[in-house]
């Protein structure tokens, strides 16, 4: 495998991240790791979320969010963290559900290497035009689903984005 900065054998790294880490953050984690698993590349690829707040540290996700996952036979079952400043260097992929997301996220960085490393999670996508992924949290079941829609959507085309950057050895 190829690791962006040329060093063999290191897994690529994904982080998620949303504010509290309870709703979209894990949802693109659970999503992810399906699809990682499902291309058979859980060897070379590493998948984990973080929230830019603390409120929620050690939660599992949202009841509403885990449930509306089963529904598509997703199980997000990760547990709440907060962002922490050497996440910036130890990911390679760090993919942000929204503009608020992103100013917090890259006011963290103190390097062109660590900014260039921060996305939002719509610059992924390849069906819906949103361009930031809503916080479902105080809305109704409608809202999960869009999420999830757009977590679908946009985790494919990151996977892709890395299977295109990344060539990896069986």
């Amino acid at each position: 495998m190829r690791h962006p900065n040329n060093r063999e054998d290191k897994k690529v790294r994904v982080l998620f991240v949303c504010l509290g880490n309870i709703c979209r953050s894990p949802a693109a984690e659970g999503i992810m790791k399906q699809l990682v698993e499902d291309n058979e590349l859980q060897d070379f690829i590493e998948v984990e979320s973080a929230g830019t707040s603390g409120w929620h540290e050690g939660d599992l996700p949202d009841e509403r969010m885990r449930a509306h996952g089963a529904k598509r036979d997703y199980d997000f079952n990760s547990r709440a963290r907060q962002l922490r400043k050497s996440d910036l260097d130890r990911f390679d992929y760090i993919i942000v559900m929204d503009n608020s997301n992103y100013t917090n996220v890259k006011s963290l960085a103190s390097t062109k290497e660590q900014l260039d490393k921060i996305y939002m999670m719509t610059d992924f996508s390849q069906l819906y035009r949103h361009d930031q992924v809503p916080d479902p949290y105080y809305g109704g079941a409608s809202g999960f689903e869009l999420v999830l829609d757009l977590l679908e959507d946009a985790t494919e085309g990151l996977l892709q984005a890395i299977k295109e950057k990344h060539t990896f050895t069986y």
